[in-house]
């Protein structure tokens, strides 16, 4: 059956929305929205793949100058009306090479771990809790809270800071909400201009769609309001950063059912979810250091996931390699209502694609090999020291972009799931900003030493 009648339909739809033009919207390696806008009355042909790109001119794109361009798909179940702009619409593509899937597409990365899922029977849904700041440009060049209030030492679930940034959130649930997305609950977080929004899961593609989505969205209403949304991991030394937790389970393809729910099965941890769910876990264990790479993707990112570094007497993120039930010391905490697992490793800066594929093909393989996590743990995890934590065979995630890259570059796991191209352009990117970062001459430095000795 021909696809014009519902194209031609779709496009009718959209102009009677008063929609002008079109973006067949891919990633880089950073997880950022790239493409071109179309207007409407070429739809069709931006439907079929008439949009292509220089993938040499993109980070993290593997291609040569020289090599064919590379075509943008549009996923037609993703359309999606820009909310800041309804003159804009938004299709969600993976990218093309010859007429075939460009093997280093982060989105078609993400796509063959779920056809992989798909194969044993399973759906990963996957739930992102958004943690951004909210900043507007200060008269001194810096950057600033929102809100004029003083600030609090702890300002964790404020209203009144809240209430001072509701223009810009009220706007950007709104808008969640009429995309269908189901914002459930939205808050001031643990550092002063942070905010954080959770709404319903859904399966993994269309939750990384709507995380790469969100990003755009935040910043483009929250310019209309004069400020800036930022994904930076940790602004600010002395206050909490940015996490972006994976909410995970696995659910049976045919009936629906979540497989991690312990009304499917024993609980022989204790911690609320299946023996599946807890293999799963043991998958995501075994890998954890070369997924880290990937989930804090950023120099960045490791400054978020130490024990200090908050005047609210904790950071909040997991240190070591280690699981337990409603306990947010875990690497891998199982909430209080069972049934999901999540990932608190994971910073708002992660190309979600890359960061679920990684997480679903290490999950998977805990599946396969019915892999054992060992014991839960569900003391504060802070209270160790290093040593002890070693003496109890746990091990530490990566404590810089460094360590992790090469646990990466070293884990055979990473080259499976990304390609041999994505593995080799990310390894690539991600030592040259590894040692970019450390040619930098810091204030700290100049501080400490120039007049030191």
């Amino acid at each position: 059956m021909s696809s014009q009648p519902s194209t031609e339909n779709l496009q009718c739809s959209l102009q009677a929305q008063g929609v002008k033009y079109a973006l067949a919207g891919y990633v880089d390696i950073h997880g950022i929205i790239k493409g071109k806008f179309v207007p409407l009355n070429h739809l069709d042909k931006m439907l079929g793949g008439s949009e292509l790109f220089t993938g040499a001119a993109l980070d993290g794109v593997p291609q040569e100058i020289n090599d064919n361009e590379v075509a943008a798909m549009p996923d037609p179940a993703s359309v999606t009306v820009c909310p800041w702009n309804p003159q804009l619409v938004w299709f969600a593509s993976d990218l093309y090479l010859d007429g075939a899937p460009f093997e280093a597409c982060s989105r078609n990365i993400l796509k063959r771990q779920t056809a992989a899922a798909e194969t044993m029977g399973l759906t990963f849904n996957l739930g992102i809790e958004t943690e951004f700041f909210l900043f507007r440009d200060s008269p001194d060049g810096g950057f600033e809270p929102v809100s004029s209030r003083d600030h609090q030492a702890k300002p964790c679930y404020d209203p009144r800071t809240l209430m001072d940034n509701l223009p810009i959130v009220d706007e950007l649930v709104e808008a969640m909400n009429a995309m269908g997305w189901d914002v459930y609950s939205f808050d001031h977080e643990d550092a002063n201009g942070q905010f954080e929004t959770d709404f319903t899961y859904t399966d993994a593609l269309g939750m990384a769609d709507r995380l790469s989505f969100f990003r755009l969205m935040a910043n483009e209403i929250a310019r209309k309001h004069g400020a800036f949304a930022s994904f930076m991991p940790k602004p600010s030394a002395n206050r909490t950063g940015s996490g972006a937790h994976y909410n995970m389970s696995l659910a049976d393809r045919e009936t629906g059912k979540n497989l991690f729910d312990t009304r499917q099965g024993e609980d022989t941890h204790g911690c609320g979810v299946t023996e599946l769910a807890y293999h799963f876990i043991g998958g995501i264990m075994k890998h954890a250091a070369a997924i880290s790479a990937v989930i804090a993707p950023t120099v960045n990112s490791y400054k978020r996931l130490v024990r200090k570094g908050s005047m609210s007497g904790s950071t909040w993120a997991p240190v070591f390699v280690c699981y337990g039930n409603n306990n947010r010391t875990n690497m891998l905490r199982i909430p209080s209502q069972g049934g999901r697992v999540e990932c608190r490793a994971t910073d708002i800066a992660c190309n979600p694609y890359l960061g679920a594929a990684m997480i679903l093909a290490a999950g998977l393989e805990g599946v396969r090999d019915n892999i054992d996590p060992g014991a839960p743990h569900r003391e504060n995890m802070y209270h160790y020291s290093d040593q002890q934590v070693r003496d109890m065979g746990i091990e530490m995630l990566p404590q810089t972009l460094g360590e992790a890259v090469e646990a990466f570059a070293a884990d055979p796991l990473s080259r499976q799931v990304f390609g041999g191209a994505m593995f080799d352009s990310f390894v690539s990117f991600k030592r040259e900003e590894w040692r970019s970062y450390h040619n930098h001459v810091s204030d700290w430095e100049i501080d400490r030493y120039l007049k030191f000795f």
